[in-house]
Order: C-alpha cells, then sequence, then structure tokens
C-alpha cells in the first residue's frame, strides 16, 4: 500500500525565490563595488557571499520548477530529488567559499590595511535591508522543504554578515580599527559553515537512504508487533525520497494462513500506526506465512 503526502504548494514559493534572487544580485553589485572602493574585505567577503546566494537561490528555483514534473516510466518517483541534489550543492558551495575568506582574512590579519569605514558603512547598511527582506520571503517556507532551508540559512548568513560589517564599519570609522574588518570576516565564515553543515549532513543521510535520525527501526518494530495477528517483522527498510517523503517497506509474517481480506485489515492495522505514530507516509508491505523462521531485521538474509 502506497500513501503519498502532498508536497508544499509552490506558486508563492517560486515568486519570492525569484525575487530574492533579484535582491541578491543588486546586494551583490552594491557590495563589490563598495567593497573595492572602500578597501574592505568583509564587504568584498559579503559580495562574495551574496553572489554565491544569489546562485544558490536561483538553482533552487530551477529545481523546485523542475520537481514538481510527473513521475514517468523512466522516473517512477519524479523529480523530487533533485531539491536534495540542490541543497548538497548549495551547501558544497558555501562552506567552499567560507573556506577562502577564512584565508584571505587571515592573511588581512597579518598584514593589516587601511579601510574606508564611512563607506563600508553605508554599502552594508543597504545590504542589511535588502537581506532582511529576502529572509522575510522565505521564513514562511524554511522549515517544510531542505533546498528553501539551505537557501535561507544563505540569507540568515548574509544579514548577520551585514550587520558584523557594520559594526565593523562603526569602529574603523570611529577608532580606526582596521584590524576588526578581517576578524569580523574570519567570524562569519566560521558561523556559516557551522550552520550549513547541519544541512549538509541531512542531504548526505537522504542520498544515501539511511533511516531519519528521528525514527529508530527497533522501536517501530515492537509497536508493529503489537498488533494481533503478527508473528515477524524483517526486512525493514526505512528511508527519505526527500525531506518532506518518509519510505516504509517491510516484510510481515504473520501467525496463520488467513483470507486476503483479512491480511488486508492486519495491513490497515499497521498503516495507521506508522503514520500516526511516526510520520510515515509512504508505506509498502508484503505479507507473508511460513516463509522464513529466522529473518533478521534489516537484511531478511536468513529467509
Amino acid at each position: 500500500m502506497h500513501i503519498k503526502k502532498e508536497l508544499l504548494s509552490t506558486s508563492r514559493e517560486q515568486h519570492n525565490l525569484l525575487i530574492t534572487v533579484l535582491i541578491n544580485v543588486f546586494i551583490s553589485l552594491v557590495e563589490l563595488i563598495g567593497g573595492l572602493l572602500s578597501n574592505s574585505l568583509a564587504l568584498i567577503s559579503d559580495a562574495l557571499h551574496n553572489f554565491s546566494d544569489g546562485l544558490a537561490l536561483f538553482i533552487t528555483y530551477i529545481t523546485l520548477k523542475i520537481s514538481k514534473k510527473n513521475a514517468n516510466p523512466k522516473n517512477t518517483f519524479g523529480y523530487k530529488r533533485i531539491q536534495i541534489l540542490a541543497a548538497l550543492f548549495n551547501a558544497v558551495t558555501l562552506i567552499a567559499i567560507c573556506i577562502y575568506l577564512i584565508f584571505e582574512a587571515w592573511e588581512r590579519m597579518i598584514n593589516p590595511q587601511e579601510v574606508k569605514g564611512f563607506s563600508m558603512l553605508v554599502v552594508a547598511g543597504i545590504g542589511l535591508v535588502a537581506n532582511i527582506v529576502g529572509v522575510i520571503l522565505l521564513k514562511d517556507f524554511s522549515s517544510a522543504n531542505l533546498n528553501i532551508k539551505a537557501a535561507y540559512l544563505h540569507l540568515i548568513g548574509d544579514t548577520l554578515s551585514s550587520v558584523a560589517v557594520i559594526i565593523g564599519g562603526i569602529l574603523i570609522y570611529f577608532y580606526n580599527i582596521f584590524w576588526i574588518d578581517p576578524v569580523i570576516t574570519l567570524l562569519i565564515s566560521i558561523y556559516i559553515i557551522r550552520e550549513t553543515w547541519q544541512v549538509l549532513n541531512e542531504t548526505y543521510n537522504i542520498l544515501m537512504q539511511a533511516s531519519p535520525a528521528n525514527l529508530d527501526v527497533k522501536t517501530i518494530r515492537d509497536r508493529l508487533m503489537e498488533v494481533a495477528g503478527v508473528k515477524n517483522i524483517h526486512h525493514v527498510h526505512i528511508w527519505q525520497l526527500t525531506d518532506q517523503e518518509i519510505h516504509f517497506e517491510g516484510h510481515i509474517e504473520l501467525e496463520e494462513d488467513l483470507l486476503l481480506s483479512k491480511v488486508q485489515k492486519i495491513q490497515e492495522k499497521i498503516n495507521k500506526i506508522l503514520i500516526k505514530d511516526f510520520l510515515i507516509n509512504h508505506i509498502t508491505l508484503q505479507s507473508e506465512y511460513r516463509r522464513c523462521d529466522n529473518a533478521e531485521l534489516i537484511s531478511g538474509n536468513k529467509c
């Protein structure tokens, strides 16, 4: 039996994503020009960060449209997992950029350079306002889609970057503390890597078809064994097609040789438990009788 969960409707998602792409392109150009004129590494790094975010958001926008294409004989699951690939790409590119910025910041800390604090302050202020708009546009969708979550984290990082750059601009303008520029860059980069690592780990687990972190196979087995008529459960696989769609596959060994109508009632009870108690929304069960005496829970190799 297969139970499909309806995914998030996307017309507003796509509209908001497109707006945030344009916002990031605008911010990138403003901060790059401002960074070059003020000699601020923090602004230049923020410009590169925003440009990468714009690219990531554009990829998210495209993959969101592709993921809604219907399944076909070749792609029987459809194109939903392309969003996970996009989230992986976004996370990897962001971490790579942050590593580059850490090296650049370290070089600036060793050899501090004069920075024009006022220009840095004004440009960062413009970036902050634009980033806040982007965060607001994506906030409602960030918890329901891993790809949107990755893009949302990009924008959160941008917003924090702008705040940090503004603080740095104030310190440079009033106190000539030029070394604060690379320090801010360093702190921002470390923070973004820390936040992005979680998304990277989630995408890796989904692509490797690992069991969701919040589900324990043995706990689920024990709960299903409470259903009357079930003798054993084996060859269990729990995995995710996307961050929203959890699949359960398992062999159910029955205590008696039952009519199909009675077998279906047992399966219905199992389905209700998996859906209600464990939020699994795509279920495939194979019922058996006297087929496996010592079947293993996961592999079922002893069948």
